[in-house]
């Protein structure tokens, strides 16, 4: 959950589309347009490849005033499919999360939380983290899989809000509200200029988020071993990793905002829309975990 290798793959894969290299060649130099796409412009002339007669002055102008083929008809990538995709998988999250949610809640007149609740959390936080690094890496966009993983980080995300609430009531509320304002804080951001998403930062973001992803780990064994976790014991320093990884997490969200413009800028293929809205929903919950660290933490202090 502390690193998105989904765009990583998606930079690499869709370097050879337009607008990351050369558009791929066929023969003469001539652009190759997806097989089953409408073909743009005028027809090779007379004995080109293969063909013989003669076009009038009248076909050729019909040829040339034809409306050059959309994004959808080749096959290629619109945002329009992203938002469609990241939509449907962010709407996965919070329906599942949300039946969680009332799942474990505590039977009424109860103040003790479901047994169940911790290994939903734990279940759905380890299930979600192996299967986000099965589909990065996966040699093809595998949609099944995509829908698993949001089926669980919706489980694990009902858990912990729960276990949260129940010790810091309200808590809930503040996470989700901050991490909306910060959604719309990082788009404006990156879009007008003011947050620059470079090669570099890319390669340097990467190395910090797996060592932040390292750190939880070992945090999260050395609490169920009993040596007590970082946040829990509150202080200045759980206050500086909470905002050192709000800070990550926010930036991620930069890094698929610039991802999502490359690839739609790019031409690539339609399927990636997928992988792109599954990355953009996982930085989301990602977001939204740093974010009830930090107001717990706060509020222990």
């Amino acid at each position: 959950m502390a690193t998105n290798p989904v765009f990583n793959r998606i930079d690499r894969e869709t370097s050879g589309y337009a607008g990351f290299g050369n558009p791929p060649q066929q023969g003469g130099g001539q652009y190759a347009p997806p097989r089953g796409a409408p073909r743009q412009g005028p027809p090779p002339p007379s004995g080109y490849g293969g063909q013989s007669g003669s076009m009038s002055n009248e076909q050729l102008e019909q040829m040339y005033g034809q409306a050059p083929a959309t994004p959808q008809q080749t096959g290629r990538l619109t945002l329009d499919d992203v938002i469609m995709k990241s939509l449907m998988l962010f709407g996965i999250v919070v329906t599942v999360a949300a039946a969680t949610w009332f799942f474990v809640q505590p039977p009424e007149g109860s103040t003790q939380m479901n047994p169940l609740a911790m290994p939903i959390w734990l279940v759905g936080m380890f299930g979600s983290l192996g299967l986000s690094f099965a589909i990065a890496f996966s040699k093809k966009v595998n949609v099944p899989l995509i829908m698993v993983h949001a089926v669980l980080q919706g489980a694990f995300l009902g858990a912990v809000s729960a276990v949260f609430n129940a010790s810091y009531p309200g808590i809930v509320s503040s996470a989700v509200l901050a991490t909306m304002g910060t959604f719309a804080g990082m788009f404006l951001a990156w879009k007008v200029g003011f947050i620059k998403v470079t090669s570099k930062s890319r390669r340097i973001f990467g190395m910090m988020a797996m060592g932040y992803m390292v750190f939880l780990l070992i945090n999260i064994g050395a609490s169920f071993l009993g040596f007590g976790n970082v946040y829990a014991s509150g202080g200045i320093l759980a206050i500086v990793i909470c905002l050192f990884g709000v800070g990550m997490a926010s930036y991620s969200l930069a890094i698929d905002f610039d991802s999502i413009d490359r690839a739609v800028g790019a031409g690539a293929p339609e399927k990636y829309s997928w992988l792109l809205g599954h990355g953009l929903v996982a930085s989301l919950v990602w977001l939204y975990i740093e974010f009830l660290r930090l107001f717990a933490v706060l509020q222990n202090d």
